[in-house]
Parts: structure tokens; sequence; C-alpha cells
């Protein structure tokens, strides 16, 4: 059995985060990891949320130093945590707040122990294949499902990460993430990078443009900000002074490669598009502005068996589907089409709701926008789509004679449903439920 230590070997003195105004040192993290450890009664699960990064991070480390189980919902709304619960038997609710997140279930507090001085303590050895936490997916494309991961395998991962993430930024950065930590994304970029790699943790999960801002600067540079390219987005039309960014990384939702050069001109650095789902976590990397294929990181390839592709490596327990349609051109080199779930056929034409949306959002005056397919033959071929669109200062007419210059024209939307915003969460996304209850509220008629 092979067996990695809880911490990478890192000068203990190195600073790691800023935490109530203070800096925090390895040697500190790593204590407070291994107090909390010390005080946590036998569980086997333990539901994570922590709203601040740092204590997240610090309930995570000492839950995987008792070899128990984090439980990360996709999200804290009521009805998803009650699924979880459901699932999920004897949680352990561990958090920094004050009051329970999660009223129905027992409460730790994990940000009020006292201090002591654990240090000292013999840095614990975790086993390769020890199941240390349990992510839920997004629910963009449906219920969220739950997934495993192993401590070796998510460090591996993590590792391969970093050589192209710190690579691109000429070195280990201060991380700022505005994703949400629960998010395999969010869990991977901005908490598990800076602690496996010898990066800074912005402890702050900022959301404005404004608080993206202030977050950088109080972190030294180099700078990685991880974010999605909803926010990243907004961030640019904000304007709003930045402190020099080594890198950008972005996930979640396909990236233009407008948006890229944009933000390569306005920020002065390059943009780091990461592939990836819940399943599979980090797969590949490109420079979206310069780069069409993607590279599978270190340690991955992609096979094509039978009609259907796999990501294999060590980093995998098993070898991983992915639910994308790929262009392959070698093990480790692809073109990403869409993912399968937003492929659509109309009158025989093939397009993606990836590529419609990109292109409604791209839109002068459009501040948001979504296409939906709020009706299906019997046999569930397409007939015609919708949009929900925020722009209030363009009409109907206005948003069609835009997308007729970009797509073609039968995949112009025959409702287009006006709206003051669209509800997305942490990582941009629209989610199914949501996208279902939007139609059934403004086109019952065709829900």
């Amino acid at each position: 059995m092979t067996l990695i230590p809880l911490l990478p070997e890192i000068d203990a003195s190195t600073p790691f985060a800023c935490v109530d105004g203070k800096t925090v040192d390895r040697a500190s993290f790593y204590a407070q990891v291994m107090n909390l450890a010390a005080a946590l009664p036998e569980q086997e699960r333990v539901l994570n949320m922590c709203a601040d990064r740092y204590w997240f991070a610090v309930a995570l480390f000492a839950a995987i130093a008792r070899g128990m189980v984090t439980v990360l919902p996709n999200s804290a709304a009521p009805e998803h945590i009650a699924a979880v619960t459901a699932e999920q038997a004897g949680l352990l609710v561990l958090g920094d707040q004050p009051e329970n997140p999660v009223a129905a279930l027992p409460y730790f507090r994990v940000s009020q122990l006292p201090h002591a001085a654990m240090a000292d303590t013999p840095m614990p050895l975790i086993a390769f294949d020890q199941r240390v936490a349990c992510l839920y997916t997004s629910g963009s494309t449906g219920t969220p499902m739950p997934h495993f991961k192993t401590f070796g395998r998510l460090q591996l991962a993590i590792q391969a990460g970093a050589e192209r993430v710190w690579g691109a930024a000429g070195g280990a950065c201060s991380v700022v993430g505005t994703v949400p930590i629960r998010h395999m994304y969010g869990l991977e970029s901005s908490v598990l990078l800076p602690i496996l790699a010898g990066g800074r943790m912005a402890t702050q999960i900022p959301f404005f443009p404004a608080d993206i801002a202030s977050a950088l600067a109080e972190m030294p540079a180099p700078r990685l900000l991880v974010i999605t390219p909803f926010h990243l987005r907004k961030l640019l039309e904000a304007e709003v002074s930045l402190p020099q960014i080594a890198v950008i990384l972005s996930a979640t939702a396909p990236l233009s490669v407008e948006l890229a050069a944009q933000t390569r001109q306005q920020l002065g650095c390059p943009v780091l598009e990461i592939y990836g789902s819940t399943e599979t976590g980090q797969v590949a990397t490109r420079e979206t502005d310069v780069e069409t294929t993607w590279q599978t990181l270190q340690g991955i390839t992609l096979e094509q068996r039978d009609d259907e592709l796999w990501a294999v490596g060590e980093v995998y327990e098993t070898p991983q589907m992915l639910n994308d349609t790929v262009e392959l051109f070698s093990p480790q080199q692809f073109r990403l089409v869409d993912r399968k779930a937003n492929m659509i056929n109309v009158a025989g034409k093939r397009s993606s709701l990836s590529f419609l949306n990109a292109a409604l959002t791209g839109l002068p005056g459009v501040v948001d926008g979504v296409f939906c397919i709020p009706e299906r033959t019997a046999n569930a071929e397409v007939e015609r789509l919708a949009a929900f669109v925020v722009a209030p200062t363009l009409d109907r007419a206005a948003i069609l004679a835009g997308l007729r210059q970009h797509v073609d024209a039968v995949f112009l939307p025959r409702h287009i449903v006006f709206v003051e915003s669209l509800p997305r969460d942490g990582n941009g996304k629209i989610l199914a439920r949501t996208l279902q209850a939007l139609i059934a509220q403004h086109l019952p008629e065709r829900s």
C-alpha cells in the first residue's frame, strides 16, 4: 500500500494565507489542521459547509488526516442539501459560521478551537487509495450525481495541473478564486493547487469586480486568478483597476477566442482554459486565443473505444468516459466540439447550444442570454429554439438581425423572452432545473 504525506515537504516558514489580517505560514496551517483533526468526533463522513476558503481547507485536511470522507454539495440550496443528506446518512456538519448552516444535522464549528501547538506532530501518512471527498456534479445537464475522489489521485492531478499553470505564470502564484470551493474546478484550482503545489491561498471568495480587485491587491505577485468566462466578461466590462495578474484560469463553460484575446490585450496576461468535469477533474488546457487544440495534462491520455472517448491514466481509479463530442488528433491532443447534451439538429443541420449562446451573448447590447429547447416532437427531434435574453436597449428584431450575422436561419429562436436577469450559480452556469422553471414560467404552452 502506497502512503503519501498529508502535506508536501515545503519550508514550514513559507507564508501560506492571510487570515483576519494576519499572515499564516505553512507551519501554522498544519498545526490548525492537526488541532482540528484531534478534536473531531468519530465520524465516517462530514459535510464541509465552511464559507471561508482557509477554514474550508483546514476542515478538509483535518478530515483527511482522520480518515473521513468530506461530502461537498454543489450548492447550499435547501432542496439539494436535503437530497444529499438523505442519500448520505450520518453526516456531521463542519463550518465556520456562528450558526449551524444545516439545522437538521449535528454541527461542529471549526474556527473556534483553542490554539494548540501541534506543528511538531508527526506528519500523517495517507493511503494513495483513501477516499477523501465526494463531489456532486453541477446539475447543468440534469440531476446532480456524486463522485468519489482518492487522495493519491487528486495529488497526481494537482501536480500535473501545477506544471502547466505555474509554467504559464513563471512560478508558483498567489491564488485568488471567484469560483465555489465545493465544485471540482474550485476545489482543484483555488484550494488544492496552492496547498499541494506551493502557492499562496486567498481566503475570501470575491464575486463583484471591485471585490476581485481588492482580493488580488492583498496578495503578493505573481498572481493567478481562477474565474469563469461569465465573470471574466463582467470583470472586463467593469474596467476596474487591477494589479498585475500573471495568468488567468478559466473553466465551467466555453471561453470564446474573442474574450481570451480581449483579456490578454486589456490585462496583459494569458488566459489558460481548462477542460474537465466533476467526473474527470482537470484533463487538458489550452491558451484559447492562440491555440485551437487542447493538450492533455501529464499522465492523461485519451482513447477511442467504439463510439466513445475515454480518459485514461493513473489519476483515475477506472477510465472515465467523456460526455463531449471531441475530434481526436493524438492520445494527447484534441479539438473540443461541445458537450453531447448540447448538440442539436434542426431541419437536418447540426449546431451546438454553446456556440449559439456565445453568438447571442456576443451581440452588442446583450448583457446575458441563453438558448433553450422548449419543445420536442414525440421522437425527440428538436422543433424550434427559444432564447431568454437580458438586453434592456434592444428589441426582438434587433436580436434576430444580430444573430443572422452569425448563425444559420434555422437556429434563430422562434420565441425571445426578455428578462431582467438570468439566475446563474457561482460557476456562471444556468442549471437544468432553473432553465426548466424559466420555460414553465414564460413559455407554459411549450414546457
